[in-house]
């Protein structure tokens, strides 16, 4: 056959491969409408992706830009040429180097996630060594992940040696990531052949704990002609301070029926005991007149609802070991086994002193407080309170322990067989388990209600208010303090995954046809248990008075102590666990519904099926090369959940199942328009299965104020995306390229919250099992308005399928060396700007409109300096409404942060000895979020600088 008539044959087969899948896309499109998906985006193949060679500086970044010029589809990767130097702490900081990436930092600022052009971590589908991955942790100290998630944290960096982020999918890898998907590839003995030793020692330093941490790694690996081993071991052991200050959100008070807003606490209406300020008690009382406001203006006047500072304190161990062995018994045929343990385990405590604003007003508890009486307040033109005095204040102290676990465990056999020049199969299989425990016991006291308590309150600069008080809240014995509540809350989390997957390709580079089939399936189980009732009842009594139980009121002062540290008291806690018995409390508490780290509580089942056929190719066009890669993915689903539902005083399993399939196809093209230029254009249909909190059933009912219920949906469908990618670079010569990048998303099924009200009682879930301040709050309201408590509305929220999402995007890419100024100078730097929009007016959280990462370096022989400066705009974190403010999101502050590291190649030992120096947050950047407002914190976290310093040593 003549070259000619080949390069037509190829033209059509490419051609028709791409007409047809997508055709059948288009007709599958009714089918998806009714079961909707959401986004794939498989990981790029070694040929596909522009990728990093971490030798030195300035060779990743030439070996990055020779990759991405042969590269097909849209994507980065990143290797270690040697174990173990891979760049930053953990994989989530490493991949924060790659344009398109953010990165979510934990309240001390280590990175845990990562989210992609411009959606959240639940979008980004993440693989290890090409097979699923999931980890029963939580996100984080604060965190409640219960969804997609992938903590990164988790795994670190000397024992990986190859990262791939697809930012345009291929039909050979798995579906699930609308934004992207990332592969992370452990090392292997023939990754360096030879016998080699790699051992990197390091003490960590951060100025918010003045304390110093050991963190290292050993690796170990030894090949022959045919066989090879690797083991490595690394681990730290971290000691965590974080000072902060966080509210709990914002809300306005209640002023009468219907007033509009939050209404989260209602205003003393009769004056209190001990107020002060020339009141009477018992007298009735204009907070109207005394506030110094119009009534409209106090009705919507902002303030915390728990305005508290924070702090929190302890260490994090954790350690994980890699075993690997490739057997080549011939050029044909290549095995390897992948296993992997890791372990972590945190232990820190919380302590917070809360304005206690949410909740407060008239009432019959013994922690009801009277109202409080607003004197003297000023607002700014959104509403929020600016000053003011706030006589018959109250303030709790809440005390957590937090005793965490997180176990982790991954087989990953698989097999490369080429039977022929032009035909090779690829079988793989995994299986992992992933375990994780929480401990949270809580203990609260409050300030005595109406004895006299003022707040001054300042919110005229700075990075949150100012809270102060005429009561010094850091002496134990100040007569003052009274039981508020206890809990005894544990979760317990349990995920496995299996699967294995079949590639056949049968071609050469010119021309070649892969196939293949895969099946995976993931079981999840999140089950909370709490205690916390009758632990409650056995420390203080009926209605926590404080008159009975086994630690009373009046023995209360015994148990706190002044804290140099916090500003103010904190509990003996080891004390209070004894003197309470909290063990046997903890041992037999109960299966509730809702989990302490939030979110629903239940099991989930997915399984998945999943078929592919891809045409790769080069082809002639007009004297250049136009290649090829294009084909289809078919995916089906069948989800099983269970969720724990209250059926009078018991609780029992729901079980609802479901299934939908979804046919992806995709077409990834690249032109060589001159030696130095290349022009590139993709188009494909992704999905990602919907969040597992949200489709699970059953009600949660967690708000402390309670006014709100979250219900799961079950016949939640996945979303879909339909993509489409173009861009190019111009290559300057050595390291030097400028290329760009637009992308569009148009996301289907993207889903909304509905609101409705219904009476308390409706949601079967008797009074007793709540936690006090839920009674507490209820039995107020119902006071304050008549209305009785199982007749008093709740709103519950449901998410739905419903709305589009289009997300539009520029990615810019600047290598550039300076080598004319001085040799081994130069810079990279590479920007995003994202604009999205959807017909619900709400956005995907997590998107910074505008972000940049900039970093100059110099390098020679024996010295390396590189410093790093990565920015993000300000960003939604969460949708409104919320506290029932309407319009009112959650908002992550613009933020910058700049690191440097620097090596030194001593010159004994043959040189195998380097010193390092990392210096992480050099300007001492806080963690900030907001509640719709600039001057409405919502958190503030101060994570401090952090040094490391150590040596590396190879042999």
């Amino acid at each position: 056959m003549s070259d000619s008539h080949m390069q037509s044959v190829r033209i059509a087969l490419f051609a028709a491969s791409a007409f047809g899948a997508l055709s059948l896309a288009q007709a599958a499109a009714a089918q998806d409408a009714t079961a909707p998906a959401a986004a794939e985006a498989p990981g790029p193949q070694a040929d596909e992706t522009a990728d990093i060679v971490v030798t030195g500086i300035r060779a990743s970044l030439e070996s990055a830009t020779n990759a991405k010029k042969n590269a097909v589809a849209f994507g980065d990767s990143i290797f270690a040429e040697d174990i173990g130097k891979l760049p930053a702490t953990n994989l989530a900081e490493t991949l924060n180097r790659m344009p398109g990436v953010r990165l979510n930092r934990d309240i001390n600022g280590e990175g845990t996630q990562v989210a992609i052009r411009g959606l959240g971590p639940s979008f980004t589908r993440v693989l290890l060594n090409g097979s699923q991955l999931q980890v029963a942790s939580d996100g984080g100290t604060n965190g409640g992940s219960a969804n997609r998630e992938v903590d990164l944290d988790f795994f670190p960096s000397e024992l990986f040696t190859r990262l791939d982020l697809a930012k345009s999918p291929t039909p050979s890898t798995l579906e699930g990531g609308i934004a992207g998907t990332v592969n992370l590839r452990n090392a292997r003995p023939f990754d360096k052949p030879g016998t080699h030793v790699t051992v990197v020692a390091q003490g960590q330093y951060t100025d918010s704990n003045d304390k110093l941490s050991p963190r290292g790694a050993i690796v170990a690996s030894h090949t022959t002609d045919t066989f090879g081993i690797l083991v490595g071991v690394a681990g730290v052991k971290t000691k965590t301070r974080v000072d902060g200050f966080e509210t709990v959100g914002w809300t306005d008070g209640n002023l009468g029926a219907g007033d509009p807003g939050g209404n989260n606490f209602s205003w003393a209406s009769v004056v209190p005991n001990n107020a002060g300020h020339g009141l009477v008690a018992g007298q009735p009382v204009d907070v109207v007149a005394t506030s110094g406001l119009t009534r409209s203006q106090l009705s919507t006047a902002l303030l915390p609802r728990l305005g508290r500072e924070s702090l929190t304190d302890g260490d994090r161990s954790r350690i994980s070991a890699l075993g690997s062995i490739e057997w080549r018994p011939s050029d044909e045929l290549h095995f390897a086994l992948d296993g992997m343990w890791a372990k972590s385990e945190r232990n820190y405590s919380k302590v917070n002193m809360n304005w206690q604003v949410r909740n407060s007003g008239p009432g019959t508890s013994a922690q009801s407080t009277g109202g409080m009486i607003p004197i003297d307040l000023t607002v700014d033109d959104n509403g929020v309170v600016t000053s003011g005095t706030f006589a018959n204040s109250s303030y709790f102290l809440e005390a957590s322990l937090f005793k965490q676990t997180t176990k982790f465990w991954n087989v990953n056999p698989s097999l490369t067989w080429q039977p022929a020049d032009n035909l090779k199969v690829d079988l793989s299989a995994n299986y992992s388990k992933s375990k994780f425990f929480r401990e949270q016991p809580t203990w609260a006291f409050q300030t005595t209600p109406q004895s006299g308590v003022d707040v001054y309150y300042d919110n005229t600069g700075g990075e949150y208010p100012s809270i102060t008080s005429n009561l010094d809240l850091n002496d134990p014995n100040n007569g003052s303090w009274q039981w508020y509540r206890q809990n005894v809350s544990l979760v317990k989390r349990d995920t496995t995954t299996k699967g294995t997957h079949l590639d056949v390709t049968y071609g050469d580079d010119m021309f070649n046809v892969k196939v293949g089939a895969a099946y995976d399936r993931a079981e999840r189980s999140i089950r909370a248990y709490d205690n916390s009732p009758a632990y409650q009842l056995s420390v203080c009594g009926t209605g926590c008075t404080g008159a009975t139980g086994s630690v009373p009121t009046s023995a209360i002062p015994q148990y706190l102590m002044s804290s140099s540290a916090a500003g103010f008291i904190v509990p003996d806690f080891d004390a209070l666990k004894q003197a309470t018995n909290y063990a046997s409390y903890r041992d037999s508490a109960p299966e509730t519904r809702g989990a302490v780290t939030g979110g629903a509580t239940g099991d989930m089942d997915e399984k998945v099926w999943g078929a592919y056929f891809e045409l790769n190719g080069v082809v002639d066009i007009a004297g250049r090369d136009l290649h090829i890669n294009t084909g289809m993915r078919y995916a089906h689903t069948d989800q099983t959940v269970v969720g724990p539902s209250q059926i009078g005083t018991a609780i029992v399993d729901i079980t609802s199942a479901s299934s939908y399939e979804n046919f992806l196809p995709s077409i990834n093209l690249t032109y060589d328009v001159m030696n130095n230029v290349r022009l590139r254009a993709s188009a494909s249909r992704t999905m990602t299965r919907p969040d597992a909190s949200q489709i699970l059933p059953g009600i949660t009912f967690s708000d402390p104020s309670a006014l709100v219920a979250t219900a799961g949906n079950p016949n939640l469908q996945p979303y879909t995306s339909d993509n489409y990618d173009i861009g190019g670079e111009f290559y300057t010569g050595g390291i030097g390229y400028v290329g760009v990048s637009l992308f569009q998303k148009n996301v289907q099924g993207f889903t909304v919250t509905t609101s409705d009200q219904v009476a308390f009682g409706s949601l079967n879930i008797p009074f007793d099992s709540l936690i006090s301040t839920q009674q507490n709050a209820l039995n107020d309201r119902s006071l304050q308005t008549g209305v009785p408590v199982n007749d008093l509305p709740i709103t519950v929220n449901r998410p739905i399928n419903l709305k589009d999402l289009k997300i539009q995007g520029i990615e810019l890419t600047w290598v550039q060396p300076l080598d004319f100024l001085v040799k081994g100078l130069g810079f990279s730097a590479n920007g995003t700007y994202l604009k999205q929009k959807s017909s619900s007016g709400l956005v995907a959280t997590g998107v910074s409109p505008y972000s940049y990462n900039l970093q100059g370096f110099y390098e020679n022989d024996d010295l390396s300096v590189s410093v790093n400066y990565v920015w993000n705009d300000d960003a939604i974190a969460v949708n409104g409404p919320q506290n029932g403010i309407n319009g009112a999101d959650l908002k992550s502050d613009a933020r910058g942060q700049l690191d440097m590291s620097a090596g030194y190649q001593l010159p004994f030992f043959n040189k195998a000895l380097r010193l390092t120096v990392d210096v992480l947050n050099i300007t001492n950047e806080s963690i900030r979020t907001t509640f719709e407002y600039s001057n409405a914190a919502y958190s503030v976290y101060y994570p401090g600088r952090t040094v490391l310093a150590g040596i590396r040593a190879n042999f």
